[in-house]
């Protein structure tokens, strides 16, 4: 496939200008292939000069340059096609036969197993464009794209801008706005449509067909939310959408990533955001920041976009620093940035790993980019613009942006040009900020130092671990457990630097039970509390209502454990203390969620049965403590049975499997059901035949997916070798069906059964999931790495491996993964 250097990219944009695509497609030639027509218009800045383009066809017509015939046999196996002796202005035209794809890349085909109607969507991400059309692939070389397709009668067409059937099956769009080939996209289909209009813009929200009650249901929600956010970013940014009149978000099958911010057609992975069965509000709230977010990238990656992947920062972080405030100022959920602060974690993480990278990276090749999409380019990159916002002031900030909009409307631009910007709109260097934050890697670590006399501070000390030290403006909080009630009675503000910060306007303050670092979450630092602060955490969280707050201490107790600082035992205790009166349920369904990941990996195989029973005990008591229908009842009873170990507790699953002595407020609809059905199939207490019975009872592609997941899970040496082989060369099977298979594969329960499989990971995986396609081998690599076998063999296995030549999506996977399980290991210890 296509992998373009960074100099190679370079030397082609001082070349070529291109002025137009025309692009068009035929989906009317069946279920395996579909016709590709493009013309290119084009400008040479050295005529004579030679250069190349990008094309993956199944068979490739004709090509012509200028009218000149040029040989198909010049078309060489990694994409490119050669052009020689260019002109001053050049037309090339392609014709070719592509393939339907069915790993979520390219043009990919999904057929409805509840209905039997196909659907069809685009991902040019990142370099999978030219499996649809013939381009200049890569991010500066934009251009305005015609599009016209030719389609089943019976389907729509949707696409980047507004379109019309000018007769039946044929569709002719609106002239693009100049945009990067990856953004260029369709969805084609019998989706249904639910259409409004809002500020002069015409919004569109469509789903396939058996998602339609779904998307009804949730239409007025999701309109609500769409608008709220796109007033609250043109307030913000003060600089209108500029990509024509219609504005569609596209619900499609089998997509790999949560979204894609193709400029007027937003697609989004449909399992993820429409509900068919009963979801927390937490789950909404994701959606509604995932609908942010992929709107806030209109103006930061489509407006205005990457010169290199370099700088992937400048789309995804500010469009995570931006979705994560349009979400929480402009929609219901007004909680949002409590809920990301928790999420955050996993920017912390990646940064803490071997595989850590800048903020603005060093990406040499097209093919490393993909393994930069992580918790440094998405969460760090929009925790340290929320603290350069907090530095500089949202007027200068806001003032910065809009002259980044405006120099570079539908151009790109690279880290230095918003630095530019920004300096120009507030008055300050930003040279050395830019270097230590942008340019550096890995975490701080920031804690009080303190002197007491008589009941108040008499000196106190930020100190700043973990080089490079960097420049933090932060606050400090004074917590007081006061009766039924934890209140901040004090804050201080402080601007840090270096090892040693002395904070002079906290002394003479009244000593506090709870003396909180980086209270309002303002700077992208890890924490560490005084001994009396982190004694008062179990007895103050379950008074204290700021959500904020609470979620920087959740944080706090998951980043301990993880550093081995506290173990999986104390962590339960705090767990078991604190968690009932957590009101929040994205909080309460996260911190069970790592509880679950620290029982299965940090405890040794002796001590997890222990640590299960106490999850399931905690699970239990705030399933019965919740309101009757409320989320946190929902999402505590996913792991309740989740944990079920006992005979005792078997028999309950399988009682509400067969809707017996279910709660008040729960509904046994499909998603629960089939969580049922997976913890009896791990524990050997059903079958081949009851994964048939419930995929009769629900034949949905979601369906399909759990019963490849309890299929995988069947604790038989003959289940587990037709998954093995599925997931590592089989054939034919969706990039959903095979993650769902690999989902089901390894269990701590049946930790004899795959003990072989450990050897066999490292062993089979460079020849098997690490041919297949980058998302497939990316995802794959993470959910089959052994996670559960945190052993010396196993890191030595898996450090073997990497000494070798593999895939680079793969090679990304266990290299995280093997770091996971370094941390995990000293924790046993």
């Amino acid at each position: 496939m296509p992998n373009l250097s960074r100099e190679e990219a370079a030397a082609r944009s001082a070349l070529i200008k291109v002025d137009s695509y025309d692009v068009d497609l035929d989906l009317d030639q069946g279920t395996e292939v579909f016709g590709s027509s493009t013309t290119i218009r084009f400008r040479c800045l050295t005529p004579g000069a030679s250069t190349f383009f990008e094309v993956v066809p199944r068979q490739l017509g004709r090509v012509t340059l200028n009218g000149r015939e040029l040989p198909v046999t010049d078309a060489t196996g990694d994409g490119r096609f050669p052009l020689t002796d260019l002109a001053a202005e050049n037309v090339l035209t392609v014709t070719a036969t592509m393939e339907y794809s069915h790993s979520g890349e390219g043009l990919h085909r999904f057929s409805d197993p509840e209905d039997g109607l196909d659907y069809v969507y685009m991902m040019a991400f990142l370099d999978m464009a030219s499996r649809v059309y013939a381009c200049f692939e890569q991010p500066d070389i934009k251009a305005p794209f015609r599009l016209t397709v030719t389609a089943p009668q019976s389907w729509q067409v949707i696409a980047n801008e507004a379109g019309t059937q000018v007769s039946p099956g044929r569709w002719e769009f609106d002239r693009t706005q100049p945009l990067a080939t990856y953004f260029m996209t369709l969805v084609a289909g019998p989706y249904h449509s639910i259409y409004r209009s809002h500020e002069g813009v015409r919004f569109g929200l469509h789903a396939r067909q058996t998602y339609r009650e779904a998307l009804e249901n949730d239409a007025e929600e999701l309109f609500d939310v769409t608008f709220g956010c796109w007033d609250r970013l043109h307030e913000l940014y003060g600089v209108p959408y500029a990509f024509g009149d219609t504005y569609d978000q596209c619900f499609v099958p089998e997509f790999n990533a949560g979204a894609m911010e193709n400029p007027g057609c937003v697609t989004f992975r449909d399992e993820a955001f429409m509900y068919r069965s009963a979801v927390t509000d937490a789950r909404r709230e994701s959606r509604a920041t995932t609908i942010a977010h992929e709107m806030a990238h209109m103006w930061f990656g489509d407006l205005v976009t990457m010169s290199w992947w370099d700088d992937l920062w400048l789309n995804e972080s500010f469009a995570d620093c931006m979705g994560v405030r349009a979400a929480t100022e402009g929609t219901r959920f007004t909680g949002v940035h409590a809920s990301e602060a928790i999420i955050a974690l996993r920017g912390y993480a990646a940064d803490e790993r071997s595989s850590t990278h800048p903020v603005a990276g060093d990406v040499v090749a097209s093919d490393e980019a993909l393994n930069n999409f992580d918790g440094i380019s998405y969460e760090k990159g929009g925790a340290v613009l929320n603290q350069l916002a907090a530095w500089l002031g949202d007027e200068a900030f806001f003032d910065g942006l809009r002259k980044y909009f405006e120099r570079f409307r539908f151009g790109n631009a690279k880290l230095a040009d918003l630095m530019d910007c920004l300096a120009e709109a507030s008055g300050r260097d930003l040279t050395d900020w830019s270097q230590r934050w942008l340019r550096t890697t890995g975490p701080n670590t920031l804690r009080v130092e303190s002197s007491i006399e008589d009941g108040v501070y008499t000196a106190a000390t930020i100190v700043q671990t973990g080089e490079p030290f960097r420049p933090h403006r932060l606050r400090l909080g004074l917590y007081r457990v006061d009766g039924d009630e934890t209140v901040r009675f004090h804050q201080v503000t402080v601007d840090i630097d270096g090892e040693r910060t002395e904070v002079p306007d906290l002394v003479g303050q009244p000593v506090a039970d709870l003396l909180m670092v980086n209270d309002d979450d303002l700077t992208y630092a890890k924490i560490r509390l005084d001994e009396p602060s982190f004694a008062a955490v179990a007895g103050a969280m379950p008074t204290l209502s700021n959500p904020l707050t609470r979620a920087l201490l959740w944080n706090l107790l998951v980043d301990m454990v993880g550093d081995a600082d506290l173990s999986v035992d104390e962590y339960l205790d705090i767990l078991a203390a604190v968690l009932p009166s957590e009101p929040s349920v994205a909080a309460v369904g996260l911190q069970l969620r790592h509880a679950k990941g620290f029982v299965d990996t940090y405890l040794s195989p002796e001590a997890r049965p222990d640590g299960v029973r106490r999850l399931h005990e905690i699970a239990s008591i705030m399933r019965r403590g919740a309101v009757a229908g409320d989320g946190i009842q929902l999402s505590a009873l996913r792991y309740e049975v989740a944990t079920a170990s006992s005979p005792d507790e078997i028999a309950w699953v399988a009682g509400l499997l067969a809707d017996e002595n279910v709660p008040e407020g729960i509904t046994m609809d499909a998603e629960l059901r089939w969580d049922c059905l997976l913890r009896l199939v791990v524990l050997g207490a059903a079958g081949e035949s009851d994964i048939d019975a419930e995929l009769e009872r629900d034949a949905s592609s979601e369906g399909h997916k759990h019963a490849a997941t309890c299929r995988a899970a069947l604790p038989t040496p003959e289940a587990k070798a037709a998954a093995w082989q599925s997931v590592q060369w089989g054939e034919g099977l969706s990039n959903h069906v095979l993650r769902a298979t690999a989902d089901g594969f390894w269990w701590p329960e049946q930790e004899a059964l795959t003990a072989d499989y450990v050897a066999g990971f490292f062993a089979d995986s460079p020849d098997g999931i690490g041919k297949r396609m980058p998302w497939e081998a990316r995802h794959l690599g993470q959910v089959l790495f052994p996670s559960h076998a945190a052993t010396a063999a196993t890191i030595e296995a898996a450090e073997t491996m990497l000494a070798a030549d593999l895939n680079p999506h793969l090679r990304r996977s266990v290299s995280d993964a093997l770091d996971d399980m370094r941390r995990a290991f000293r924790a046993r210890g």
